[in-house]
């Protein structure tokens, strides 16, 4: 059984000394992340022209990680579907030090490391259908639906039969989902409204 516990919201940065990326759209992350792009798209100019000619140097999820399925699906439209020439890590913190030494750099990670880094990070607004505003990533815009395609819900799994007979699971998913809220806060996911937690219930 699937319950749904938080938001979270892929957060694509770039390094603070970038100074020509106000946002960025779907079609221009594709171009950079497709698999076509490998060994081919190598600087900021060749994704747009009124980008500088800057190296492009791109960090990311690992290829195990539901983080890179999450973004390769929602980004080039197949998940697992990536070029594989840029700095892959299941450490997201290799990953905010790539971006943070070099110019060029861009990645994505979820939304709570960021918060964590923001201080040492440009975020880059997101232009998920043409014509629509950029938008930022935050709880007020992933839980209103604006941020997309790049907000993703959390679950935790649970087998069916060992939540009806045994009262420890039973008692452990009661727990987990009367505390979710304020839990889910503390490590910077994004809660469900509270009716939501209810219903899971």
């Amino acid at each position: 059984v699937e319950l749904p516990i938080a938001y979270d919201a892929l957060t694509v940065v770039v390094n603070q000394r970038n100074d020509f990326l106000s946002s960025i759209t779907v079609e221009e992350l594709k171009k950079m992340w497709e698999p076509a792009a490998q060994g081919v798209i190598k600087t900021w100019a060749q994704v747009n022209p009124a980008w500088p000619n800057t190296p492009l140097k791109l960090f990311g999820a690992g290829s195990d990680s539901g983080t890179f399925d999450y973004f390769t699906e929602a980004i080039v439209g197949k998940d697992q579907s990536s070029r594989g020439d840029f700095t892959a890590s299941e450490d997201d913190n290799v990953l905010v030090q790539g971006v943070q030494s070099d110019k060029g750099g861009l990645a994505y990670f979820g939304y709570a490391y960021y918060v964590e880094n923001q201080a040492r990070l440009k975020v880059v607004p997101i232009v998920g259908v043409a014509g629509k505003p950029a938008v930022t990533p935050s709880e007020a815009s992933v839980k209103d639906g604006s941020y997309q395609p790049l907000s993703r819900p959390l679950f935790i799994y649970v087998n069916a039969q060992s939540a009806k007979t045994k009262p420890s699971v039973k008692a452990f998913i009661d727990a987990y989902l009367s505390d979710a809220n304020t839990l889910v806060s503390e490590v910077k996911f994004i809660p469900l409204p509270e009716n939501e937690y209810a219903a899971v219930t």
